[in-house]
């Protein structure tokens, strides 16, 4: 265990916005973590657990009490015929265990590639990426409840999954220590939902293909889009998709179309692109509805800007507050209701912050 005061947080992040921690302590044990939890919570110290920084926008007045850095290792195999069962430490880097899936030829998180952060985060947003979520794989999730001060194990009908989404998001009673995967042993990919990934990889939508041809077909269309950590490329300096993809019902969507085709950002002829989530609703792409609002990639904004690669990113282009990122994420999210009338919620845990009322957004976006 390391401890150490006054520690600033922005280039623990992705982003590299933040201000300063009272106090950080890295954990490298499951017990270890344990242990700072329960000495924060007797002091009565606010907590924050960090992990990749990947997915987390943090105030520029940093944090008043202890971050607990999760940097816990651990990864164990059990084969059970057709299927293999595997336990993962918070602390492991999400898309090593990805990679070693795809060589070990457990199927199931092929399309997860190339996604930052750590294991333990991902049960907690249900990562998901074209087509698959965590949530398709996960047995269990091993956690500390800091409400019984014991460590449980909760099954994953227990962890209320859906679209980035969990029973641990926004609710700091679960500290994530571990996480259980099974998989199915195969070569083979699950079926390809994703008609982007399905049209690179040339087969249909819902066939399939080798897992090693997935993972590689998703971090091309990933780098393509900005969405992989790379310090020659300043348009991954962002913490990826800022917004979630907003899920409508059937009846919502015709309204949609009528008001997109009635303020010019839709064409009559066209037809406004979304995809099936059940019978009764459908997801609309969140980056669809900001550049049809008007805002375009690349848009720069000051200290910060919108991805050339992609409109979902907010990218600091260099020396930005979170402030900064807010504001322009406040502005966006205005934008997007004025023109459609349908709500975009940010999908990074914004720390210390929080997105102003749509009504409370007045001022218009100037690029510069």
């Amino acid at each position: 265990m390391f401890s150490q005061e006054n520690v600033p947080l922005a280039p623990l992040t992705t982003l590299g916005v933040g201000g300063v921690a009272a106090r950080l302590v890295r954990v490298d044990r499951e017990a270890e973590c344990v242990d700072a939890v329960r000495d924060a919570d007797s002091r009565g110290e606010p907590l924050l657990i960090l992990g990749g920084g990947s997915n987390v926008v943090i105030a520029d007045s940093g944090w008043p009490g202890i971050v607990v850095r999760v940097a816990t290792r651990g990864l164990k195999v059990t084969t059970n015929h057709d299927h293999v069962v595997v336990d993962v430490a918070a602390g492991e880097v999400w898309d090593e265990v990805a990679a070693r899936a795809v060589d070990e030829e457990w199927s199931g998180v092929e399309c997860l590639a190339a996604i930052p952060g750590l294991v333990g985060a991902t049960p907690i947003q249900n990562v998901g990426a074209y087509g698959q979520e965590v949530a398709q794989t996960i047995a269990s999730v091993r956690v500390f409840d800091r409400e019984k001060k014991v460590v449980r194990e909760l099954q994953n009908a227990d962890c209320a999954f859906s679209y980035r989404q969990s029973c641990f998001k926004g609710d700091a009673r679960f500290v994530v220590l571990s996480v259980r995967f099974e998989f199915r042993r195969s070569a083979v990919s699950r079926p390809i939902a994703y008609a982007e990934l399905a049209k690179a990889l040339g087969v249909s939508t819902g066939g399939v293909a080798p897992c090693r041809e997935v993972r590689s077909a998703v971090t091309q269309l990933r780098r393509a889009k900005g969405m992989v950590i790379d310090p020659a490329d300043p348009d991954s300096v962002s913490v990826g998709s800022f917004f979630v993809n907003p899920i409508l019902t059937r009846e919502a969507l015709k309204s949609l179309e009528k008001r997109a085709i009635a303020s010019n950002a839709l064409h009559p002829s066209e037809r406004l692109p979304h995809f099936d989530v059940d019978d009764a609703h459908v997801k609309i792409a969140a980056a669809w509805l900001i550049e049809r609002s008007g805002i375009e990639k690349g848009a720069i904004f000051g200290r910060v800007g919108v991805s050339a690669k992609h409109a979902l990113a907010i990218i600091n282009r260099g020396g930005a507050a979170a402030d900064d990122v807010i504001g322009l994420a406040a502005a966006i999210r205005a934008r997007v209701y004025t023109t459609f009338g349908v709500t975009i919620e940010p999908e990074p845990v914004l720390v210390g912050l929080r997105m102003p009322p749509h009504e409370r957004v007045a001022a218009p976006l100037v690029i510069d």
